[in-house]
């Protein structure tokens, strides 16, 4: 994604009618040390498949995230005003957004999940989220994708019920210490949480078609 004559040839060869673009450097902290190789994944390489993209016509569904909010107050909207952002990785996720949102054809999709079980031995009790679970979130960003048709908006948000991470942790990992966010290298959101009403919206009018 970060070689544009790679994506050029790809979508040349293939010519998908929709791109799912979920690829991205995720990792909170790193980003923090790291920051040209955040930015050159999150913006640069969202920036050179949506050049593409626009050149070919398609649609691009771009996976984002709950850190493009402030966290101040959270249960947050589809057309709340995001930012101002908390660490790098939020920045270079919400830059990527707006890149997409260039294109005539397109869907975010803010999602929080990880992988089970909890992988750390900690979790922050006073950081609240929409986080869940992989096998969770995935299928419902699958339905969505498969009635991309039928979705209204340009952005959506898909996640799970607002929860602390440290009550997220102790379903996979009962044995998790639960720490402050204070305790963290970089400075993290209070409370990004997701309403997720549009999406619930959505899944009903499917379900009784």
């Amino acid at each position: 994604m970060t070689v544009p004559p790679t994506i050029a040839e790809t979508l040349r060869k293939h010519r998908p009618d929709v791109i799912i673009h979920a690829a991205a450097y995720a990792d909170v902290a790193g980003a923090e040390r790291d920051r040209e190789h955040c930015w050159h994944t999150n913006v640069v390489g969202t920036r050179n498949l949506v050049r593409n993209a626009a050149l070919a016509g398609m649609f691009v569904v771009y996976i984002s995230t709950d850190y493009v909010f402030s966290g101040e107050r959270g249960d947050y909207r589809e057309d709340d005003t995001p930012g101002p952002v908390r660490n790098y990785y939020a920045l270079s996720k919400l830059v990527a957004e707006e890149s997409v949102r260039t294109l005539p054809r397109h869907l975010i999709i803010r999602t929080s999940f990880r992988a089970a079980p909890w992988p750390y031995a900690v979790a922050y009790s006073d950081l609240y989220t929409s986080q869940e679970y992989l096998d969770v979130v995935a299928p419902e960003i699958a339905l969505a994708i498969a009635h991309l048709a039928d979705v209204p908006y340009e952005t959506l948000h898909i996640a799970g019920p607002r929860t602390s991470a440290y009550e997220l942790a102790r379903k996979t990992r009962p044995d998790v210490r639960a720490a402050s966010r204070a305790e963290s290298t970089v400075e993290l959101p209070a409370d990004v949480s997701l309403n997720t009403s549009l999406w619930r919206a959505l899944r009903r009018t499917w379900r009784d078609q």
